[in-house]
């Protein structure tokens, strides 16, 4: 059957709707593929009699979508996906030539500007960039600050804001709303400085939260190098003469930035973009999102991995393991994308990454019981059925393993490249023509209709561990105390 067309044989680019409790008819335009969810607003029905008073129905309809699974929220130009097709592309360009032919920070102009740049136009960028990796000395007694064992992802979501105070005039709420939105050359040429200073700085602060877990002293971030090079010169340097990191891994962690760096409105993105629609500045929307990455449904998940990995044991374990999975006993990580249906196209690149790094630093002792449980998976029709393919977090983890990164650092590693596409997607939305609204989504309320105020002593009991809240075990030293507190209250 052919499109519906008008008398001039034009396409009637619209969505016919019939409510069927009022009868009504509405036409909804369509416009880029997409129909806008307000103009359901419109489709009304009388409440009927005796309906709750919280009924909203008079007020029109709302577009149910937990977990954002269809819904859009801005348009891009950054980041094209195609999970049915397994197809990543950045402004347009394809991840494996980017990958083949690229480096991260030549990816990061253009992700953020929008175009490939010129040479002279790279050599600016960089430079700005690194020479903005270093931080105010006082940065090391917040650093200090910290526990010896505190996660590194928790120092990084806190040092982004921490950072945000040494920069006044990045402050919407103390410069005026209009600062990134003015789209002059004076707000552009503030935006820039921003976006240098974040990603320069990225490195620094990832670096300096992985020397506190060592308890070394912080290192200055050396001329000369590349963007991986300086950041694993960071982490790595111990004093000896002409240091210089493994060129290999140097080269294969540029490969890993470049391949996170952006992933369109995921989880940790859209969180920066939320947060940055109420005008807040960009160093604090950076550390939102760097919270919304630190869940292990995100950026957790090449941790989730190795720990995967190591609960199997060896090779022979696999089929038992799988069969558990089958079960809903166990999780497999690794394997599956909300997006992708079909191979995540960063695994091919990344595996091949892989075999690099373990050439020169051996084969990970867990490699050989993650290539039986990646065979065995993705021959198996369980999992072939439900499209759970290898994603990009099977590989990267093992590489980071390899390369001597302990699991809690993981996140840090997919943060620091990931601040790029966060950015992009910020300057995209500053730079709106029809301006910055800020995100506030509905709920379908479902709770209590109006009730009045109960005394204590005409309550009824109402218990249950999903409706008040549970005991929490003390300390010995918390009993101690409070059998203290009541021998000396029992003697007045």
């Amino acid at each position: 059957m052919g499109r519906p067309a008008d008398n001039n044989g034009a396409v009637d680019e619209s969505l016919t709707v019939r409510d069927n409790r009022t009868g009504k008819t509405y036409s909804i335009p369509i416009k880029n593929n997409t129909v806008s969810a307000t103009a359901f607003k419109a489709i009304a029905a009388p409440s009927k009699p005796g309906e709750r008073v919280e009924n909203e129905t008079p007020k029109g309809l709302r577009v149910s979508d937990k977990g954002f699974l269809n819904t859009a929220v801005i348009q891009s130009q950054i980041t094209y996906i195609d999970g049915d097709a397994g197809v990543l592309r950045y402004r347009g360009y394809p991840i494996e030539q980017l990958a083949q032919h690229s480096t991260h920070l030549e990816t990061a102009y253009l992700l953020i500007y929008g175009t490939l740049p010129s040479e002279k136009q790279l050599r600016l960028f960089e430079g700005e960039v690194m020479s903005h990796s270093f931080v105010h000395a006082d940065a090391e007694h917040f650093f200090r600050s910290f526990r010896y064992d505190a996660h590194p992802m928790a120092i990084l979501t806190s040092a982004f804001a921490y950072l945000g105070s040494y920069y006044s005039e990045a402050n919407p709420s103390l410069q005026g709303q209009k600062l990134f939105t003015a789209r002059d050359k004076a707000s552009l040429g503030n935006m820039d400085r921003q976006i240098f200073r974040i990603i320069g700085k990225a490195t620094t602060l990832a670096a300096m939260a992985y020397r506190i877990r060592q308890g070394r002293e912080f290192v200055t971030p050396p001329a000369g190098l590349s963007y991986t090079g300086q950041f694993l010169y960071q982490m790595d340097h111990l004093g000896q003469k002409d240091y210089k990191p493994s060129p290999v891994l140097e080269k294969a962690l540029d490969v890993l930035f470049l391949l996170h760096a952006d992933h369109e409105l995921n989880a940790s993105c859209t969180t920066v973009l939320q947060t940055g629609s109420s005008l807040v500045d960009p160093y604090s929307a950076i550390a939102a999102g760097c919270a919304s990455l630190y869940g292990p449904l995100h950026g957790g998940a090449n941790e989730a991995v190795i720990r995967m990995l190591i609960s199997v044991g060896s090779p022979e374990n696999v089929p038992a393991f799988l069969a558990a999975v089958k079960r809903r006993e166990k999780v497999l990580s690794g394997f599956g994308h909300r997006v992708y249906k079909t191979s995540d196209p960063r695994s091919f690149i990344i595996r091949k990454t892989a075999d690099e790094v373990f050439k020169v630093t051996g084969k990970d002792e867990l490699l050989e019981t993650a290539m039986a449980l990646h065979d065995a998976a993705i021959k198996d029709e369980y999992f072939v059925k439900r499209r759970l393919a290898p994603n990009v977090d099977f590989w990267s983890g093992l590489i980071y393993r390899a390369m001597g990164f302990p699991l809690d650092f993981f996140p840090v590693l997919f943060a620091v490249p990931r601040v790029v596409g966060w950015l992009a997607h910020w300057r995209q939305m500053m730079l709106q023509e029809d301006g910055v609204k800020i995100w506030r989504p509905r709920q379908i309320y479902v709770g209590s209709s109006k009730r009045d105020y109960v005394p204590f002593d005409q309550r009824p009991l109402v218990q249950g561990s999903q409706v008040e809240p549970l005991p929490v075990p003390h300390s010995g030293m918390s009993k101690r105390t409070e059998l203290a507190e009541f021998a000396g209250k029992s003697k007045l």
